[in-house]
Protein backbone atom coordinates (compact mmCIF):
# COMPACT_ATOMS: atom_id res chain seq x y z
CA UNK A 1 0.00 0.00 0.00
CA UNK A 2 1.16 3.33 -1.00
CA UNK A 3 0.78 7.08 -0.13
CA UNK A 4 1.70 9.33 -3.38
CA UNK A 5 2.71 13.43 -3.03
CA UNK A 6 2.11 15.43 -6.16
CA UNK A 7 4.37 18.17 -6.91
CA UNK A 8 2.85 20.24 -9.31
CA UNK A 9 5.27 22.99 -10.00
CA UNK A 10 4.58 22.32 -13.45
CA UNK A 11 0.55 21.33 -12.82
CA UNK A 12 -1.06 18.42 -14.05
CA UNK A 13 -3.22 16.85 -16.50
CA UNK A 14 -4.42 13.41 -16.79
CA UNK A 15 -1.71 12.32 -19.27
CA UNK A 16 0.91 13.67 -16.76
CA UNK A 17 -0.70 11.71 -14.27
CA UNK A 18 -0.76 8.76 -16.04
CA UNK A 19 2.56 9.23 -17.05
CA UNK A 20 3.69 9.34 -13.63
CA UNK A 21 2.39 6.12 -12.48
CA UNK A 22 3.81 4.17 -16.00
CA UNK A 23 7.12 5.94 -14.85
CA UNK A 24 6.68 4.35 -10.73
CA UNK A 25 5.95 0.76 -12.36
CA UNK A 26 2.61 0.23 -13.81
CA UNK A 27 3.38 -1.72 -16.71
CA UNK A 28 2.15 -0.46 -20.20
CA UNK A 29 0.61 -3.73 -21.30
CA UNK A 30 -1.14 -3.98 -18.61
CA UNK A 31 -2.48 -0.74 -18.61
CA UNK A 32 -3.24 -0.98 -22.29
CA UNK A 33 -5.01 -4.50 -21.69
CA UNK A 34 -7.01 -3.15 -18.88
CA UNK A 35 -8.55 -0.16 -21.13
CA UNK A 36 -9.23 -2.24 -23.51
CA UNK A 37 -11.98 -3.20 -21.25
CA UNK A 38 -14.12 0.09 -21.81
CA UNK A 39 -14.33 -1.43 -25.69
CA UNK A 40 -13.54 1.98 -27.38
CA UNK A 41 -10.41 0.53 -29.06
CA UNK A 42 -11.80 1.98 -32.45
CA UNK A 43 -11.68 5.27 -30.98
CA UNK A 44 -8.22 6.39 -29.96
CA UNK A 45 -4.54 4.76 -30.11
CA UNK A 46 -1.92 5.26 -27.10
CA UNK A 47 1.60 7.18 -27.15
CA UNK A 48 3.67 5.95 -24.73
CA UNK A 49 7.66 7.13 -24.73
CA UNK A 50 10.22 7.95 -22.82
CA UNK A 51 10.99 11.81 -22.94
CA UNK A 52 13.52 14.18 -21.74
CA UNK A 53 12.16 17.61 -20.34
CA UNK A 54 14.78 20.20 -19.76
CA UNK A 55 17.27 17.23 -18.49
CA UNK A 56 15.02 15.15 -16.69
CA UNK A 57 14.00 11.45 -17.47
CA UNK A 58 9.99 11.28 -17.62
CA UNK A 59 7.06 9.18 -19.18
CA UNK A 60 5.08 10.68 -21.65
CA UNK A 61 1.08 9.42 -21.91
CA UNK A 62 -1.26 10.87 -24.78
CA UNK A 63 -4.72 9.45 -26.08
CA UNK A 64 -4.34 10.40 -29.87
CA UNK A 65 -8.44 10.23 -31.06
CA UNK A 66 -9.25 8.41 -34.64
CA UNK A 67 -13.02 9.21 -34.99
CA UNK A 68 -13.43 12.93 -33.21
CA UNK A 69 -17.57 12.10 -34.14
CA UNK A 70 -18.16 10.62 -30.25
CA UNK A 71 -16.73 13.53 -28.71
CA UNK A 72 -19.66 15.41 -27.07
CA UNK A 73 -20.41 12.36 -24.99
CA UNK A 74 -22.69 13.07 -21.83
CA UNK A 75 -22.23 11.98 -18.19
CA UNK A 76 -25.23 9.59 -18.73
CA UNK A 77 -22.93 7.85 -21.78
CA UNK A 78 -19.98 8.09 -20.11
CA UNK A 79 -21.23 6.01 -16.99
CA UNK A 80 -23.05 3.47 -19.25
CA UNK A 81 -19.17 2.93 -20.75
CA UNK A 82 -17.89 2.08 -17.60
CA UNK A 83 -20.61 0.54 -16.00
CA UNK A 84 -20.78 -2.28 -18.67
CA UNK A 85 -16.96 -2.65 -19.14
CA UNK A 86 -15.65 -5.86 -17.13
CA UNK A 87 -13.09 -3.34 -15.49
CA UNK A 88 -12.57 -4.12 -11.40
CA UNK A 89 -15.42 -2.60 -9.55
CA UNK A 90 -12.53 -0.43 -7.44
CA UNK A 91 -11.80 0.88 -10.94
CA UNK A 92 -15.04 1.26 -11.96
CA UNK A 93 -16.04 3.37 -8.22
CA UNK A 94 -12.99 5.63 -8.92
CA UNK A 95 -13.59 6.43 -12.39
CA UNK A 96 -17.66 7.35 -11.96
CA UNK A 97 -16.80 9.60 -8.61
CA UNK A 98 -14.12 11.50 -10.76
CA UNK A 99 -16.51 12.01 -13.69
CA UNK A 100 -19.47 13.08 -11.61
CA UNK A 101 -16.97 15.89 -10.04
CA UNK A 102 -15.84 16.91 -13.70
CA UNK A 103 -19.84 17.09 -14.67
CA UNK A 104 -20.72 18.87 -11.43
CA UNK A 105 -18.25 21.49 -11.88
CA UNK A 106 -19.16 22.18 -15.46
CA UNK A 107 -22.77 22.00 -14.80
CA UNK A 108 -22.26 24.99 -12.00
CA UNK A 109 -20.20 26.78 -14.24
CA UNK A 110 -23.01 26.69 -17.06
CA UNK A 111 -26.14 26.40 -14.97
CA UNK A 112 -26.97 23.46 -16.68
CA UNK A 113 -28.15 19.74 -15.83
CA UNK A 114 -25.09 17.73 -14.34
CA UNK A 115 -26.36 14.82 -16.75
CA UNK A 116 -26.69 17.04 -19.97
CA UNK A 117 -23.31 18.18 -19.61
CA UNK A 118 -21.05 17.02 -22.57
CA UNK A 119 -17.56 16.89 -22.13
CA UNK A 120 -16.53 18.80 -25.16
CA UNK A 121 -14.03 20.47 -22.84
CA UNK A 122 -11.69 18.08 -23.10
CA UNK A 123 -12.70 15.93 -24.94
CA UNK A 124 -15.03 12.70 -24.17
CA UNK A 125 -12.20 10.13 -24.97
CA UNK A 126 -9.35 11.75 -23.61
CA UNK A 127 -11.02 12.06 -20.45
CA UNK A 128 -12.46 8.75 -20.30
CA UNK A 129 -8.96 6.89 -21.47
CA UNK A 130 -7.28 9.69 -18.71
CA UNK A 131 -9.56 9.03 -15.86
CA UNK A 132 -10.41 5.13 -16.34
CA UNK A 133 -5.85 5.03 -16.71
CA UNK A 134 -5.59 6.79 -13.52
CA UNK A 135 -7.88 4.82 -11.83
CA UNK A 136 -6.45 1.25 -13.34
CA UNK A 137 -3.04 2.73 -12.27
CA UNK A 138 -4.33 3.53 -8.68
CA UNK A 139 -5.47 -0.37 -7.99
CA UNK A 140 -2.34 -1.56 -9.37
CA UNK A 141 -0.33 0.73 -7.26
CA UNK A 142 -2.84 -0.07 -4.61
CA UNK A 143 -2.55 3.62 -3.55
CA UNK A 144 -3.87 5.04 0.00
CA UNK A 145 -3.65 8.28 -0.03
CA UNK A 146 -3.00 11.01 -2.30
CA UNK A 147 -1.56 14.63 -1.47
CA UNK A 148 -0.70 17.68 -3.53
CA UNK A 149 1.26 20.64 -3.06
CA UNK A 150 3.15 23.39 -5.44
CA UNK A 151 -0.21 23.41 -7.26
CA UNK A 152 0.81 25.76 -10.38
CA UNK A 153 -2.03 26.69 -12.60
CA UNK A 154 -0.21 29.06 -14.88
CA UNK A 155 -1.91 32.43 -16.11
CA UNK A 156 -3.47 34.21 -18.68
CA UNK A 157 -6.41 32.77 -20.89
CA UNK A 158 -7.45 29.39 -22.75
CA UNK A 159 -9.55 29.10 -25.76
CA UNK A 160 -12.79 26.82 -25.68
CA UNK A 161 -15.75 26.32 -26.82
CA UNK A 162 -16.99 28.72 -25.47
CA UNK A 163 -14.46 31.90 -26.14
CA UNK A 164 -11.44 32.92 -24.24
CA UNK A 165 -11.49 31.84 -21.10
CA UNK A 166 -9.00 33.08 -18.07
CA UNK A 167 -6.60 30.86 -16.96
CA UNK A 168 -7.50 28.70 -14.24
CA UNK A 169 -10.83 27.88 -16.68
CA UNK A 170 -13.73 28.24 -14.81
CA UNK A 171 -14.73 24.82 -14.36
CA UNK A 172 -10.61 24.06 -13.26
CA UNK A 173 -11.49 26.79 -10.32
CA UNK A 174 -14.60 25.45 -9.25
CA UNK A 175 -12.58 21.97 -8.88
CA UNK A 176 -9.89 23.24 -6.76
CA UNK A 177 -11.86 24.87 -4.21
CA UNK A 178 -10.14 23.95 -1.04
CA UNK A 179 -6.82 23.23 -2.69
CA UNK A 180 -3.55 25.88 -2.12
CA UNK A 181 -3.06 26.80 -5.99
CA UNK A 182 -0.75 29.28 -6.89
CA UNK A 183 -1.14 31.13 -10.90
CA UNK A 184 2.64 31.97 -11.72
CA UNK A 185 4.11 33.61 -14.37
CA UNK A 186 3.20 30.77 -16.97
CA UNK A 187 1.21 32.08 -19.65
CA UNK A 188 0.12 28.09 -20.22
CA UNK A 189 -2.95 26.49 -19.06
CA UNK A 190 -0.86 23.72 -16.84
CA UNK A 191 -3.70 22.51 -14.58
CA UNK A 192 -6.33 21.30 -17.33
CA UNK A 193 -9.97 20.22 -16.27
CA UNK A 194 -9.30 16.40 -15.96
CA UNK A 195 -6.35 16.86 -13.83
CA UNK A 196 -8.47 19.35 -11.35
CA UNK A 197 -10.98 16.60 -11.46
CA UNK A 198 -8.76 14.13 -10.22
CA UNK A 199 -7.14 15.95 -7.52
CA UNK A 200 -10.69 17.24 -6.29
CA UNK A 201 -12.01 13.37 -6.25
CA UNK A 202 -9.13 11.72 -4.57
CA UNK A 203 -6.65 13.89 -3.21
CA UNK A 204 -6.56 15.18 0.08
CA UNK A 205 -6.98 18.98 0.55
CA UNK A 206 -4.89 19.13 3.36
CA UNK A 207 -2.40 21.23 2.90
CA UNK A 208 1.80 20.22 3.01
CA UNK A 209 4.93 21.54 2.86
CA UNK A 210 7.43 19.46 0.93
CA UNK A 211 9.04 18.81 4.32
CA UNK A 212 6.10 17.07 5.26
CA UNK A 213 6.75 13.60 4.00
CA UNK A 214 9.21 10.72 3.97
CA UNK A 215 8.89 8.98 0.28
CA UNK A 216 10.68 5.81 -1.32
CA UNK A 217 10.46 6.41 -4.88
CA UNK A 218 10.25 9.58 -7.57
CA UNK A 219 8.78 9.32 -11.32
CA UNK A 220 7.67 11.48 -13.44
CA UNK A 221 5.00 12.34 -15.97
CA UNK A 222 5.81 14.43 -19.14
CA UNK A 223 3.33 17.28 -20.41
CA UNK A 224 3.41 17.97 -23.51
CA UNK A 225 4.63 21.69 -23.76
CA UNK A 226 8.26 22.35 -24.06
CA UNK A 227 9.03 25.28 -21.40
CA UNK A 228 11.80 26.69 -20.16
CA UNK A 229 11.95 24.47 -16.97
CA UNK A 230 10.58 20.93 -17.22
CA UNK A 231 7.34 20.52 -17.57
CA UNK A 232 6.91 17.40 -15.83
CA UNK A 233 4.39 15.67 -12.80
CA UNK A 234 6.29 14.77 -10.24
CA UNK A 235 5.01 12.45 -7.91
CA UNK A 236 6.79 11.13 -4.54
CA UNK A 237 5.62 7.20 -3.85
CA UNK A 238 5.86 6.48 -0.18
CA UNK A 239 4.97 2.76 1.23
CA UNK A 240 3.01 2.34 3.91
CA UNK A 241 2.99 -0.32 6.96
CA UNK A 242 -0.27 -2.45 6.09
CA UNK A 243 -2.58 -1.93 9.73
CA UNK A 244 -5.96 -1.69 10.76
CA UNK A 245 -6.97 2.03 9.03
CA UNK A 246 -8.88 4.30 11.81
CA UNK A 247 -11.00 7.03 9.98
CA UNK A 248 -13.39 9.24 11.25
CA UNK A 249 -16.19 9.28 9.00
CA UNK A 250 -20.07 10.52 9.30
CA UNK A 251 -23.54 8.51 9.34
CA UNK A 252 -26.69 9.45 7.71
CA UNK A 253 -29.58 7.91 9.15
CA UNK A 254 -33.00 8.70 7.70
CA UNK A 255 -36.99 6.86 8.05
CA UNK A 256 -39.21 6.61 5.67
CA UNK A 257 -42.26 4.55 6.09
CA UNK A 258 -44.27 6.52 2.69
CA UNK A 259 -42.07 5.61 -0.50
CA UNK A 260 -42.26 2.67 -2.98
CA UNK A 261 -39.37 0.97 -1.89
CA UNK A 262 -37.95 0.06 -5.29
CA UNK A 263 -36.99 3.54 -5.49
CA UNK A 264 -34.47 2.27 -2.77
CA UNK A 265 -32.24 1.15 -5.06
CA UNK A 266 -32.06 4.25 -7.58
CA UNK A 267 -31.04 6.24 -4.39
CA UNK A 268 -28.47 3.68 -3.39
CA UNK A 269 -26.87 3.43 -6.93
CA UNK A 270 -26.85 7.17 -7.05
CA UNK A 271 -25.09 7.58 -3.54
CA UNK A 272 -22.29 5.32 -4.42
CA UNK A 273 -21.79 7.14 -7.75
CA UNK A 274 -21.51 10.57 -5.37
CA UNK A 275 -18.40 8.31 -3.33
CA UNK A 276 -20.33 7.02 -0.45
CA UNK A 277 -18.33 4.08 1.63
CA UNK A 278 -21.37 2.34 1.77
CA UNK A 279 -25.12 1.86 1.87
CA UNK A 280 -27.77 -0.04 3.42
CA UNK A 281 -31.61 -0.25 4.40
CA UNK A 282 -33.15 -1.69 7.49
CA UNK A 283 -36.66 -2.87 7.94
CA UNK A 284 -38.12 -0.63 11.39
CA UNK A 285 -41.50 -0.22 13.16
CA UNK A 286 -42.26 3.80 13.52
CA UNK A 287 -44.75 5.36 15.07
CA UNK A 288 -48.39 3.71 15.13
CA UNK A 289 -46.49 0.44 14.55
CA UNK A 290 -46.14 1.34 11.13
CA UNK A 291 -43.50 -0.54 9.42
CA UNK A 292 -40.56 1.95 7.47
CA UNK A 293 -37.13 1.22 6.25
CA UNK A 294 -34.30 2.72 7.74
CA UNK A 295 -31.91 3.80 5.22
CA UNK A 296 -28.02 4.57 6.55
CA UNK A 297 -25.51 6.10 4.41
CA UNK A 298 -21.70 5.87 5.36
CA UNK A 299 -19.60 8.97 4.13
CA UNK A 300 -16.53 11.06 4.20
CA UNK A 301 -17.41 14.39 5.66
CA UNK A 302 -16.76 16.26 2.40
CA UNK A 303 -19.73 14.63 0.68
CA UNK A 304 -22.07 15.48 2.99
CA UNK A 305 -23.73 18.28 1.39
CA UNK A 306 -23.87 16.19 -2.09
CA UNK A 307 -25.24 13.48 -0.38
CA UNK A 308 -28.01 15.16 1.41
CA UNK A 309 -28.66 16.81 -1.48
CA UNK A 310 -29.59 13.46 -3.11
CA UNK A 311 -31.74 11.94 0.03
CA UNK A 312 -33.98 15.06 -0.50
CA UNK A 313 -34.05 15.17 -4.23
CA UNK A 314 -34.88 11.77 -4.45
CA UNK A 315 -36.67 10.39 -1.46
CA UNK A 316 -39.69 11.37 0.47
CA UNK A 317 -37.83 11.99 4.22
CA UNK A 318 -38.36 15.51 5.37
CA UNK A 319 -35.12 15.12 7.78
CA UNK A 320 -31.91 13.74 8.11
CA UNK A 321 -29.76 12.64 11.01
CA UNK A 322 -26.32 12.96 11.38
CA UNK A 323 -23.59 11.36 13.52
CA UNK A 324 -19.88 11.32 13.52
CA UNK A 325 -18.54 7.71 13.81
CA UNK A 326 -15.14 5.96 13.86
CA UNK A 327 -14.29 2.92 11.54
CA UNK A 328 -11.64 0.79 11.60
CA UNK A 329 -10.97 -1.58 8.80
CA UNK A 330 -9.04 -3.71 7.19
CA UNK A 331 -6.16 -3.10 4.22
CA UNK A 332 -7.02 -4.80 1.34
CA UNK A 333 -6.31 -5.94 -2.21
CA UNK A 334 -7.58 -7.58 -5.20
CA UNK A 335 -5.73 -10.19 -6.90
CA UNK A 336 -7.34 -11.68 -10.59
CA UNK A 337 -6.89 -15.23 -10.89
CA UNK A 338 -7.66 -17.37 -14.06
CA UNK A 339 -9.84 -20.23 -13.56
CA UNK A 340 -10.93 -23.09 -15.60
CA UNK A 341 -14.21 -21.05 -16.05
CA UNK A 342 -12.61 -17.60 -16.55
CA UNK A 343 -11.03 -14.94 -14.93
CA UNK A 344 -12.54 -14.25 -11.48
CA UNK A 345 -11.34 -10.75 -8.86
CA UNK A 346 -10.64 -12.03 -5.32
CA UNK A 347 -10.51 -9.64 -2.59
CA UNK A 348 -7.66 -10.08 -0.02
CA UNK A 349 -7.70 -8.80 3.47
CA UNK A 350 -4.90 -8.06 5.91
CA UNK A 351 -4.48 -7.55 9.41
CA UNK A 352 -0.21 -6.58 10.46
CA UNK A 353 0.57 -7.52 6.98
CA UNK A 354 -0.43 -11.62 7.42
CA UNK A 355 -3.69 -12.72 5.50
CA UNK A 356 -7.00 -13.00 7.51
CA UNK A 357 -9.43 -13.89 4.82
CA UNK A 358 -9.74 -13.95 0.79
CA UNK A 359 -13.08 -13.57 -0.82
CA UNK A 360 -14.47 -14.07 -4.34
CA UNK A 361 -16.20 -11.47 -6.30
CA UNK A 362 -19.47 -12.11 -6.72
CA UNK A 363 -20.50 -10.96 -9.92
CA UNK A 364 -17.55 -12.19 -11.70
CA UNK A 365 -19.00 -15.72 -10.34
CA UNK A 366 -22.50 -15.04 -11.15
CA UNK A 367 -21.15 -13.96 -14.80
CA UNK A 368 -19.12 -17.27 -15.38
CA UNK A 369 -22.02 -19.69 -13.98
CA UNK A 370 -24.35 -17.98 -16.26
CA UNK A 371 -22.12 -18.32 -18.93
CA UNK A 372 -20.70 -22.16 -18.53
CA UNK A 373 -23.39 -23.27 -16.89
CA UNK A 374 -21.96 -24.91 -13.49
CA UNK A 375 -23.10 -24.01 -10.10
CA UNK A 376 -21.58 -20.60 -8.72
CA UNK A 377 -20.74 -21.80 -5.78
CA UNK A 378 -18.60 -24.64 -7.82
CA UNK A 379 -16.68 -21.23 -9.19
CA UNK A 380 -16.00 -19.69 -6.19
CA UNK A 381 -14.34 -22.24 -4.35
CA UNK A 382 -12.15 -22.79 -7.35
CA UNK A 383 -11.52 -19.08 -7.30
CA UNK A 384 -10.56 -19.22 -3.66
CA UNK A 385 -8.55 -21.90 -4.10
CA UNK A 386 -6.33 -20.70 -6.59
CA UNK A 387 -6.04 -17.31 -4.64
CA UNK A 388 -4.83 -18.97 -1.59
CA UNK A 389 -2.40 -21.30 -3.86
CA UNK A 390 -0.54 -17.91 -4.97
CA UNK A 391 -0.80 -15.88 -1.95
CA UNK A 392 0.91 -19.42 0.21
CA UNK A 393 3.33 -19.16 -3.37
CA UNK A 394 4.17 -15.77 -2.97
CA UNK A 395 2.69 -15.49 -6.36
Amino acid sequence: MKNIYLDCFSGISGNMFIGSFLDAGVPEEYLRQELQKLNLNNEYTLTIDKVDKQGLHAVYFNVNLINKSHSHRCLDNIKDIIKKSSLDPIVKKTALTVFTKLASAEAKVHDADINKIHFHEVGAVDAIIDIVGTAICMKYLDVKNIFVFNLHTGTGFVDCDHGKMPIPAPATAQLLQGFKIMTGTTAKELVTPTGAALIAALAQKQYLKQTDFSFNNIAYGAGTWDLDYPNVLRMYIENVTETPLEEDLLLIHVNIDDMNPQIFNYVSESLFTAGALDVWVTPIIMKKNRPAQMLCVLINKNICKTCCDIIFKETTTLGIRINHTTRVSLQRKTKLVSTVYGQVHCKISQYHGSVNNISAEYDDCYRLAKKKNVPLKEIQHEALRLAYYLIDNNK
